[in-house]
C-alpha cells in the first residue's frame, strides 16, 4: 500500500475558519503540518489544540512561497497536499495522489465549491496569464466584461468542473504537489512576497521542463476564498497583487510584452488612484497604490526582463 499524503497548511491571522480545515485535513491525511506566518489573531493557539497537527511558528511573516518551500523542506511524504486555512475537505485525496504519481505529472488538483456547494468556476482552474490577460486585469477589463474571449480563456471558464482534465494552472487553495519535482524545480520563487502568483510561476516552470497537472474533480474541498488577503491592511492587496503581476511578466515575457504590461499597471493604478479618493481609509489606499508606480515606470522604460531571466536561472536548489 503507498503511503498516504501529507498536507501543509499556510496560516496569516487564519484563527476563523483554522478548525475546520484542520478537523478535516486530519481525517484524511498521513500528516498535517502548519506553518504560521506571524499571526497575531491567536491562530497558533487555535492550532495546538489539535492533537496530531504539527506546528511551526514564524517569528515574521515570511510569505506564502517561503513558507511553502518550508513546509515542503520540512515533510517526507512523496506528495504534499497544499491547503488553505479557508478552505476543508470534503472527500478523500487518493485521487490526487494517484494522479499526482503519475509520470510526467507535478501536480494534481481537485474541485473547490463554495460555502453552497457550487465549483468556483473562474478560480479553481485557469490558463497561464498571456500579456493580453494581465493588461485586462490590470485595467480592470476582466471585471467589467467577464465574458471578452481574453477572460474566457484565461479563468477557463469553458472548463466542465465535472470531468478530469490535463490543465495548466490550478489555484495553490487545493493543490497537491510532488516534492520531487518542487526539489527539481528549485522550490517556489519567494521574490513573490508576501503573496501572488508564486503557484503560477511554479507551475509554468515546471509545464517548461515538461510536466503535466492534473485536474481531478473526484476530490472536493469546500473554499470560502480571500480569508487571509482580505485581513491585509487597507490598500495592500492591490500593492502586492500589481507588484507580483509585474514580477510575474518581468520573468516570463519578453520586452514588448512586458512594456504593455507595465503600462497598463500604471494606467490601472492611477485610476484606482482616483477611486480610492472615495475611500474610507483613501491616505493608506493612495500610500499604497503610489508605491507601485516607479516599479511599473522602472519597466516601462527599460523594457528589460533580463533581471527576470536571471531570477529564474538563479532559482537554486532548496533544501
Amino acid at each position: 500500500m503507498k503511503p498516504r499524503s501529507a498536507a501543509a497548511i499556510i496560516t496569516h491571522n487564519s484563527a476563523g475558519p483554522i478548525s475546520a480545515c484542520l478537523a478535516s485535513a486530519l481525517a484524511r491525511c498521513a500528516e498535517v503540518l502548519v506553518i504560521d506566518n506571524a499571526s497575531e489573531d491567536g491562530t497558533p493557539q487555535m492550532v495546538a489544540r489539535f492533537a496530531g497537527v504539527r506546528l511551526i511558528a514564524n517569528r515574521s511573516n515570511r510569505g506564502f512561497a517561503a513558507a511553502v518551500n518550508q513546509a515542503l523542506a520540512a515533510l517526507d511524504s512523496e506528495c504534499v497536499l497544499l491547503l488553505n486555512p479557508d478552505a476543508e475537505l470534503l472527500s478523500e485525496i487518493d485521487p490526487l495522489a494517484e494522479a499526482c504519481r503519475e509520470p510526467g505529472v507535478a501536480a494534481a488538483a481537485g474541485k473547490l465549491v463554495d460555502e453552497l456547494g457550487r465549483p468556483q468556476v473562474g478560480f479553481n482552474v485557469r490558463s497561464f496569464p498571456t500579456p493580453a490577460a494581465l493588461a485586462f486585469e490590470a485595467l480592470g477589463f476582466n471585471r467589467l466584461l467577464p465574458s471578452n474571449p481574453v477572460n474566457r480563456r484565461y479563468r477557463r471558464l469553458d472548463l466542465d468542473p465535472d470531468r478530469p482534465a490535463e490543465v495548466e494552472q490550478p489555484a495553490g487553495a487545493f493543490l497537491m504537489l510532488r516534492r520531487d519535482v518542487w526539489r527539481r524545480l528549485g522550490g517556489f520563487d519567494e521574490s513573490f512576497h508576501p503573496v501572488f502568483f508564486e503557484e503560477v510561476d511554479f507551475l509554468r516552470r515546471a509545464a517548461r521542463h515538461g510536466y503535466r497537472v492534473r485536474y481531478v474533480p473526484a476530490a472536493v474541498a469546500r473554499h470560502r476564498g480571500g480569508h487571509s488577503v482580505m485581513r491585509l491592511p487597507p490598500g495592500h492587496r492591490q500593492r502586492y497583487w500589481y507588484s507580483n503581476l509585474l514580477r510575474y511578466a518581468e520573468k516570463h515575457f519578453g520586452r514588448g510584452a512586458l512594456v504593455a504590461v507595465s503600462a497598463a499597471v500604471l494606467v490601472g493604478v492611477v485610476a484606482r488612484m482616483g477611486t480610492s479618493l472615495f475611500a474610507r481609509e483613501r491616505f493608506e489606499a493612495l500610500a499604497a497604490h503610489g508605491k507601485v508606480i516607479p516599479l511599473a515606470a522602472k519597466f516601462l522604460v527599460s523594457g528589460s526582463s533580463r533581471a527576470g531571466a536571471a531570477r529564474s536561472a538563479a532559482a537554486g536548489s532548496v533544501g
